[in-house]
C-alpha cells in the first residue's frame, strides 16, 4: 500500500446488498446490475488516489485491518429481504471488537443503513454502539420536501456538522431512509426537514472515538450505480469517505531510507563541509589556507566513497573534487566550480526516486546572501503521472522537482531551491536545470495554512484538509504546480525574463507575473480535473492557500512582491462574494472560487496584452492601477491617481525610486490575521 494511496475496505462477507464487484453485481441483480453496484463509487474513489478493494470470505480481523484506511459496511442483510453477496449479516463478537480496535487506533469507519433496519436480521447496531450511533427502525416521509415520491426525502444541512463536510453539497436525496439515534458525542450532518416525519432526524451523523473516525448514513441507495450521479451525492461520498480517512492520511508512513546517507561517509562529509563553511569569507574564499587543505581532502575521500551510490552523477562528482583542489592551490580565492555545473545535470536523470549527491558553493535563496559550501542530498520525486504530463502537456526539460534526504546548515532555512545561478562560477553559469524542493514548499504552506484555518476556523473540505495532513499529496501538488508555473513564464504575452527580478522596476510587476503564473497554473489544474486526473483539485487548494495565507503575512512588507499577489487575489475575491470574513470566520464559496480565479487571471492577461502597445512607464502605471482597484495603495503613494506628482519625469529610474517599500499595506483582515499568528514562529516557513 502506497502512503498516500490508503486502502478503502469494502466488507463483502456479511451478506451486504452492494459490491464494488461488477461480475458479483451482474449475478447478484442480473436484470439490473447497477441495483447492486457500488463500482461507481468504487471508481471515484479510485480517481482521487485511494485503493478501493472488496473483501468477499473471512472475518474482519486485525490482521486484515491494519493497513486499511477506512471501512465501508454497505446494508447488511439476511438473502430473504435482498439480493446479497451472502454470508451472515451477524458480525461475530470478535470481529466488533477488532472493528472498534480498528477506529480507536485511527481508522475510519462507513456504516450505511436501510429503512425497516430490524427487519434485515444485521446486528449492526451492535457494531455501532461503541460510537453512540443507532439506525432507528423507520422510514422517514416529507409530503412537502421530496423528490417524485414522499419517501425520496431532500435532506437539509444539520448544524451540528463540520462546517465544511458539506462542501459542493447543495442537494441530496435519500431513498426510503430510516434516521438515526445520536449519543456519546456524535453529530448529525445531514437530517429531515422540519415538515417531514420524522421531523428533524439525523439522517447522516458523524462521531470521533479515540484517533478514528465514523460516518453512518440511514440510507445505502443514494451511493449505488443508479444514484450516485445524481444530485450532490458524488461530492458528498468523496466527502464522508476522505473525512473518515483523514487520520489516516495524518499518520503518513516515513520516506524510504536512504544507503548514501545511512554511510558513515556522508557525516564526514557534512562534517567536513561544515568546518569549511565556517572558514569562508562571503565571497566563498578563505584566509586559512593551512587550515582548508585537510578539510578538503577528507571531503574529497568521503565523496569518492559516496560516490558508488550515484553512479549518474561520477564525472560530476570527479569534477567537483578537482575543483576543490584548485581552489586550495589556488589559494582558496573565491571558488570557481563551473566545470562541476557543467556536468550537473539532474535534468538528464529524472526517474522516480533516484538521489543526487550535491557538493557546490552557493549562495542559499531566501536565506543567506553568502558563497558557501553546501552538501546535499536529494531524491528526484518523478511520479509516471507527473512524467506523462510533462511529456505530453507541459514540456519543460529543465524542471527538476526534488526533496530532501539531507544536507548542511545553509539549507537550513527557508530556501525551496537549488539554481544555477546560485552556484559560484567565473563567467555566466550554464543554466540547464532548475530543482524545487516540493516537499519544503508543501511543509511550509501545510504549516501556515492550517494554523490561518483554525484561527480563522475556515469552512476546510475535507479533501483541502487532507492536503494540509498528508506530505505525499501536498508534495505532489508543489510538482504539478512548479512544474507548470514555472513553464508559464515563458508562454503567453510578454513572456517573461528569467532574470526580471534584477531589472528595476515596480515591485507589482513581479507580483503580476508571480501571480499569472500561478492563476495559469490554476487554471490548467481545472481542466486537468475536468480531465480526470482528480488530484488536480489539490493545486488549486494549494495556490488558494498559499497566496491567501502565506504569503502576505509571512514575508517582509519592503517590496514583498509574492505577498502583494496574495493580497490581490484574496481581495479580488471578496469583492466578488466568494469569499467572506464575517464573525471573525473565513467561508469560501468553493464551488464558485474556482471561476473566480480564472476571471482574475483574464483580467491580468488583458493588462498584459495592452501593455504591448504601451511604453514602459505607462504599462507600470496600467499595472499600478489594476492593483489598486482591488488592494489599497498607501496613503502617502505618489503612484496613486495616475502619479499625478511624476508627471514631469522622463527617467524610468525616477518613477521606481517614488515606489514605496510598502505601497500596497495590509488590509484590515491581513493585519488581523497577522497579529493572531505567531508570525516569528512560521518565519522558518516564509
Amino acid at each position: 500500500m502506497s502512503a498516500h494511496r490508503p486502502s478503502i475496505l469494502f466488507d463483502e462477507s456479511h451478506g451486504e446488498a452492494w459490491t464494488i464487484e461488477p461480475a458479483r453485481a451482474a449475478a447478484m441483480r442480473p436484470e439490473h446490475p447497477a441495483d447492486a453496484s457500488y463500482a461507481r463509487a468504487a471508481a471515484l474513489l479510485e480517481a482521487e488516489g485511494y485503493a478501493p478493494r472488496s473483501h468477499c470470505a473471512g472475518a474482519l480481523g486485525d490482521e486484515l485491518l491494519a493497513e486499511v484506511g477506512v471501512l465501508v459496511i454497505a446494508h447488511p442483510s439476511d438473502a430473504r429481504f435482498e439480493h446479497t453477496v451472502g454470508g451472515s449479516p451477524v458480525f461475530a463478537p470478535e470481529e466488533i471488537a477488532a472493528v472498534e480496535r480498528f477506529v480507536a487506533s485511527g481508522g475510519g469507519l462507513l456504516v450505511l443503513g436501510e429503512t425497516e433496519h430490524d427487519k434485515y436480521g444485521t446486528n449492526l447496531n451492535e457494531l455501532l454502539a461503541p460510537f453512540g450511533i443507532a439506525i432507528v427502525n423507520e422510514t422517514v416521509y416529507d409530503y412537502e420536501s421530496h423528490t417524485q415520491v414522499a419517501s425520496w426525502v431532500r435532506a437539509a444541512p444539520a448544524a451540528a456538522g463540520p462546517a465544511g463536510l458539506l462542501s459542493r453539497v447543495d442537494e441530496t436525496c435519500f431513498y426510503r431512509a430510516g434516521t438515526l439515534e445520536l449519543s456519546k458525542g456524535a453529530r448529525a450532518v445531514l437530517a429531515t426537514s422540519p415538515a417531514a416525519a420524522p421531523p428533524a432526524s439525523p439522517l447522516t451523523a458523524i462521531a470521533e472515538h479515540g484517533l478514528g473516525r465514523v460516518v453512518v448514513l440511514a440510507d445505502s441507495d443514494l451511493f449505488g450505480d443508479d444514484c450516485i450521479g445524481e444530485h450532490d451525492h458524488e461530492a458528498l461520498w468523496r466527502n464522508l469517505v476522505t473525512w473518515a480517512a483523514l487520520p489516516h492520511l495524518a499518520s503518513e508512513l516515513a520516506p524510504a531510507p536512504s544507503s548514501l546517507v545511512a554511510d558513515p561517509a556522508w557525516g564526514e562529509l557534512k562534517a567536513a563541509v561544515e568546518a569549511l563553511r565556517l572558514l569562508q569569507n562571503a565571497d566563498g574564499s578563505a584566509d586559512d589556507v593551512a587550515a582548508v587543505r585537510p578539510l578538503v581532502e577528507g571531503a574529497r575521500s568521503a565523496i569518492g566513497q559516496l560516490a558508488t551510490y550515484v553512479p549518474h552523477d561520477a564525472d560530476y562528482l570527479a569534477a567537483a573534487c578537482s575543483e576543490l583542489d584548485a581552489w586550495v592551490e589556488g589559494g582558496c580565492i573565491r571558488p570557481d566550480f563551473t566545470r562541476s555545473l557543467e556536468l550537473f545535470r539532474p535534468d538528464l536523470h529524472r526517474v522516480d526516486g533516484i538521489e543526487h549527491l550535491v557538493v557546490l558553493p552557493l549562495y542559499t535563496q531566501n536565506g543567506s546572501p553568502d558563497t558557501r559550501f553546501e552538501a546535499l542530498c536529494v531524491r528526484v520525486p518523478w511520479p509516471a503521472w507527473l512524467a506523462e504530463l510533462e511529456a505530453t502537456r507541459y514540456d519543460n526539460p529543465a524542471f527538476v522537482p526534488v526533496t530532501f534526504v539531507d544536507y548542511t546548515s545553509g539549507y537550513d532555512s527557508e530556501c525551496a531551491v537549488l539554481f544555477p545561478e546560485t552556484v559560484a562560477v567565473a563567467g555566466p553559469p550554464a543554466n540547464h536545470f532548475g530543482a524545487i524542493f516540493c516537499d519544503r514548499e508543501a511543509d511550509r504552506m501545510q504549516r501556515v495554512a492550517s494554523r490561518a484555518s483554525d484561527l480563522l476556523r475556515l469552512n476546510l473540505p475535507p479533501d483541502a484538509e487532507r492536503l494540509l495532513v498528508s506530505a505525499p499529496i501536498a508534495r505532489d501538488a508543489f510538482a504539478l504546480w512548479d512544474l507548470i508555473h514555472d513553464r508559464a513564464h515563458s508562454h503567453g504575452d510578454l513572456p517573461f525574463d528569467p532574470f526580471m527580478i534584477r531589472q528595476r522596476m515596480p515591485f507589482w510587476m513581479y507580483t503580476l507575473e508571480e501571480l499569472r503564473c500561478d492563476l495559469t497554473a490554476f487554471a490548467e489544474s481545472v481542466e486537468l480535473e475536468r480531465g480526470g486526473l482528480a488530484s488536480a483539485r489539490n493545486v488549486q487548494y494549494a495556490i488558494i492557500f498559499d497566496r491567501l495565507f502565506r504569503f502576505p503575512i509571512t514575508g517582509s512588507r519592503v517590496r514583498n512582491y509574492d505577498g502583494l499577489g496574495g493580497q490581490l487575489l484574496f481581495a479580488y475575491l471578496h469583492r466578488q462574494g466568494l469569499v467572506r470574513w464575517t464573525d471573525n470566520q473565513l467561508r469560501i464559496d468553493w464551488k464558485g472560487v474556482a471561476a473566480g480565479v480564472v476571471e482574475l487571471r483574464a483580467e491580468v492577461e488583458e493588462l498584459y496584452r495592452g501593455g504591448i502597445d504601451k511604453p514602459r512607464v505607462a504599462h507600470w502605471l496600467a499595472a499600478h492601477e489594476l492593483v489598486a482597484r482591488f488592494v489599497s495603495p498607501h496613503v502617502a503613494s505618489r503612484w496613486a491617481n495616475g502619479a499625478s506628482g511624476l508627471m514631469h519625469e522622463e527617467d524610468p529610474r525616477a518613477w521606481v525610486d517614488a515606489v514605496l517599500d510598502d505601497e500596497f499595506p495590509l488590509s484590515i483582515f491581513y493585519s488581523s490575521l497577522q497579529q493572531k499568528l505567531d508570525v516569528a514562529a512560521l518565519r522558518r516557513a516564509a
